[in-house]
């Protein structure tokens, strides 16, 4: 039962990959998993087994940046300002009248007493007095002038208002008390006015103000809100503790930030990366979806965008993790060396210019991110990158990508340098930084781009313009047996290429492809090259002597021949198709209507090419330059009109032949092949001065002499 599920199992995963559909998904799936973990790296953990107090064995560098607040002195800060709040009192207003009135009603009391001169006054006044006094006290007091009655009621006012209005509180009471006595005694009363107010104090002063708890609450935690947490700035590559360091609880908490005292999955900081990474696939998608079609129907071009951004990221990854000590300052700095130029070269080169530079941006932007926001590694990378992408779009030759490398290398410099000024880094440090850092970007970049252009060419079956470039080469191999072979040909081939490059061009097709399949599209025809006209220099043709349908399969057999020998030259799928589709189903029309000479039973299907028509701009324009210089050569009396017509009679010969049917050709497109075909045409086959026949001119002239010297005895005798 488990090996019937396992072949059950084994075969659905089989069937799965066989659907395009998954394949994609799979892919894309792999790919954002490697670009969230390369960019998301820094957030992993990595756990240091230290504690307070402990002596660290090893340095401690952190491995990213972050900022983070400082809890312990975020707390201190905070308690100082809540401290700094006042407790909280409510006054009671209340207190002061009743006071005011208790104090001025007890000493008019008492004066009246004292002026009355009636009865036992010193009983009367205890009868007054809330409080005891002593005898001799209240004698003292009789014997007081009155005016010292109305004096003490003025300063006990006086003094109570004055404190009643800042309010007293219950701890402030005694104090109160004691400074209102003290006062009394520095006003010059005399000593029994003096002790009698203290008394009437003591008695009658009670507190006014009272805490509020809920109010003082309330004020210290919104002094305590106000406060501004207290954020540390840990910078990457910054050592956090040294060897030898008695670790501190400070340094735990940088640890602690840094994700490296304790065991964790940062899962907020990995989510957020993958949601940026999910964001920038589809974007890049649905521009590919948008602008370049071919690109998004061809999985294997969406897996080469994928392997080269996964590759840039990891380089981007290890370069910015390098860190020698002996140079920190420059280690920092590292980010500037980061390749990007090499992604963007190579799908420039590989797949479209316009969708390097969205990539380049994009990658640009990444490294920013990996590097911790330092936005001026993403500036170097976009100035560096765009640079490439640049050069690249006008690449000549291979050699052009070593010179892109110094192209790549200036701008590096240039950029890093403006980065330096706006940044407080030394001018020496700005200075050896770009020149170091910058010119081994842009030579690594070239050497990343020549080193694995080939392996992806060959693997994804791209035909970039480097290789194009070879392959038009006059050395190639094959070139130069077509040439050595087939000289006709390959003189007929070059004037293909050069119809159809032009032709490309004008209808902005790849003309660097047209040339190159115009070079190599009649290769077949070395194998019997004096079955072709063009290689019959004064022979006898051989077609003279076979049937016609023998001459019809020798002529369409070079088709076959030539796909044979692209295999064998390893030549590129795009120039196999040339030379599989450069006729199409044509007829042959010579041989066709030769055989229907002798019977009229002829199958029309067994004088065609086998095909397939062409499939491409570049297939079709070149059939129809083929097509074109061959019949233009064989004219006896071109005239511009004569060739203009004939041009335009084969591409409508073709045309309503369905041979253009299935490539993306319009009428317009047409018209402007034409066009092109006769303005190089009338350079190739221009009007030229008929120069006389040498010989023959001196022969004329000696008859003419000798004439004139017979003319006077003729005409003597004729006189």
């Amino acid at each position: 039962m488990s090996l019937r599920l396992f072949i059950k199992l084994w075969s659905a995963v089989l069937f799965l990959f066989r659907q395009r559909r998954f394949r994609r998904w799979l892919a894309a799936g792999l790919f954002f998993l490697l670009i969230t973990l390369l960019i998301s790296v820094n957030y992993l953990p990595r756990q240091v087994n230290l504690k307070v107090g402990e002596v660290a064995r090893d340095d401690v560098i952190a491995p990213h940046s972050v900022v983070f607040e400082d809890k312990i002195k975020t707390e201190e800060s905070r308690e100082r300002a809540a401290a700094g709040v006042p407790l909280q009192y409510d006054l009671d207003e209340q207190v002061q009248g009743v006071l005011i009135k208790n104090i001025s009603t007890l000493i008019d009391n008492m004066r009246r007493i004292k002026e009355a001169h009636t009865g036992d006054r010193a009983e009367q006044l205890k009868a007054v007095l809330p409080f005891k006094l002593e005898e001799t006290a209240l004698q003292n007091l009789l014997g007081v002038e009155s005016r010292y009655y109305q004096a003490l009621s003025n300063e006990l006012v006086k003094q109570v208002t004055l404190y009643t209005n800042s309010g007293i509180s219950e701890d402030e009471l005694d104090r109160v008390k004691e400074r209102i006595g003290q006062q009394l005694a520095l006003t010059g009363l005399p000593a029994p006015v003096v002790q009698l107010g203290r008394e009437i104090v003591n008695y009658y002063l009670r507190p006014n103000k009272f805490y509020n708890e809920a109010r003082t609450r309330t004020l210290r935690q919104a002094a305590r809100d106000a406060v501004p947490p207290v954020m540390i700035t840990i910078k990457q590559n910054q050592k956090i503790i040294r060897a030898g360091d008695v670790v501190t609880a400070e340094q735990m908490q940088m640890l602690a930030a840094l994700g490296l005292s304790r065991q964790y999955f940062p899962w907020r900081q990995v989510l957020g990366s993958g949601l940026l990474v999910a964001m920038l696939m589809v974007l890049v998608l649905v521009y590919i979806q948008q602008q370049n079609r071919d690109i998004y129907r061809r999985p294997g071009h969406i897996y080469l965008l994928g392997i080269v951004t996964v590759v840039i990221l990891s380089v981007a990854r290890g370069i910015i993790a390098i860190n020698i000590s002996q140079w920190p300052e420059l280690s920092a700095l590292f980010g500037y060396m980061v390749p990007l130029s090499a992604a963007g070269m190579l799908i420039a080169i590989l797949l479209d210019i316009r969708l390097a530079v969205l990539v380049v941006a994009i990658l640009s932007f990444l490294l920013s991110w990996m590097a911790d926001g330092q936005v001026h590694f993403g500036f170097v990378g976009l100035v560096g990158g765009l640079t490439g992408v640049l050069v690249v779009s006008r690449l000549k030759q291979r050699g052009d990508l070593f010179r892109a490398g110094f192209y790549i290398s200036a701008a590096n410099v240039v950029s890093i340098m403006v980065c330096g000024i706006l940044s407080d880094i030394s001018a020496g440090l700005v200075f050896s930084s770009a020149m170091l850092l910058g010119v081994t970007n842009g030579i690594l970049s070239a050497v990343l781009t020549i080193g694995t252009l080939p392996y992806l060419e060959n693997t994804f079956g791209i035909t970039s313009s480097v290789r194009l470039l070879e392959l038009s080469h006059p050395s190639q191999p094959l070139l130069r047996r077509l040439l050595t072979e087939a000289p006709g040909t390959y003189h007929h081939s070059i004037m293909v290429a050069n119809l159809a490059e032009a032709a490309a061009e004008a209808v902005g097709a790849e003309s660097l492809l047209a040339r190159v399949g115009a070079y190599y599209h009649d290769i077949g025809k070395m194998k019997r090259p004096v079955f072709f006209i063009e290689n019959q220099l004064a022979q006898e043709n051989p077609h003279d002597k076979i049937a016609p349908t023998l001459s019809t399969l020798i002529l369409t057999a070079h088709v076959k021949d030539g796909l044979e020998l692209a295999r064998e030259y390893k030549l590129p799928e795009s120039i196999s198709q040339i030379i599989a589709q450069h006729h199409g189903t044509s007829l042959v029309s010579y041989f066709y209507h030769k055989a229907l000479e002798g019977n009229s039973s002829v199958n029309e299907d067994e004088f065609r090419y086998e095909g397939p028509r062409p499939q491409s701009k570049e297939a079709a324009i070149v059939m129809l330059a083929d097509a074109v210089e061959a019949a233009v050569r064989s004219m006896q009396n071109r005239t511009p009109n004569r060739v203009e017509a004939l041009v335009r009679k084969i591409i409508r010969d073709k045309l309503l032949d369905s041979q253009l049917d299935e490539c993306a050709l319009t009428f317009k497109d047409l018209d402007t092949i034409a066009a092109a075909f006769l303005q190089i045409l009338g350079g190739i086959f221009h009007s030229r001065i008929e120069y006389p026949d040498v010989a023959r001119e001196v022969e004329r002239r000696k008859k003419h002499n000798a004439g004139l010297r017979r003319q006077p005895a003729d005409g003597s005798a004729s006189g």
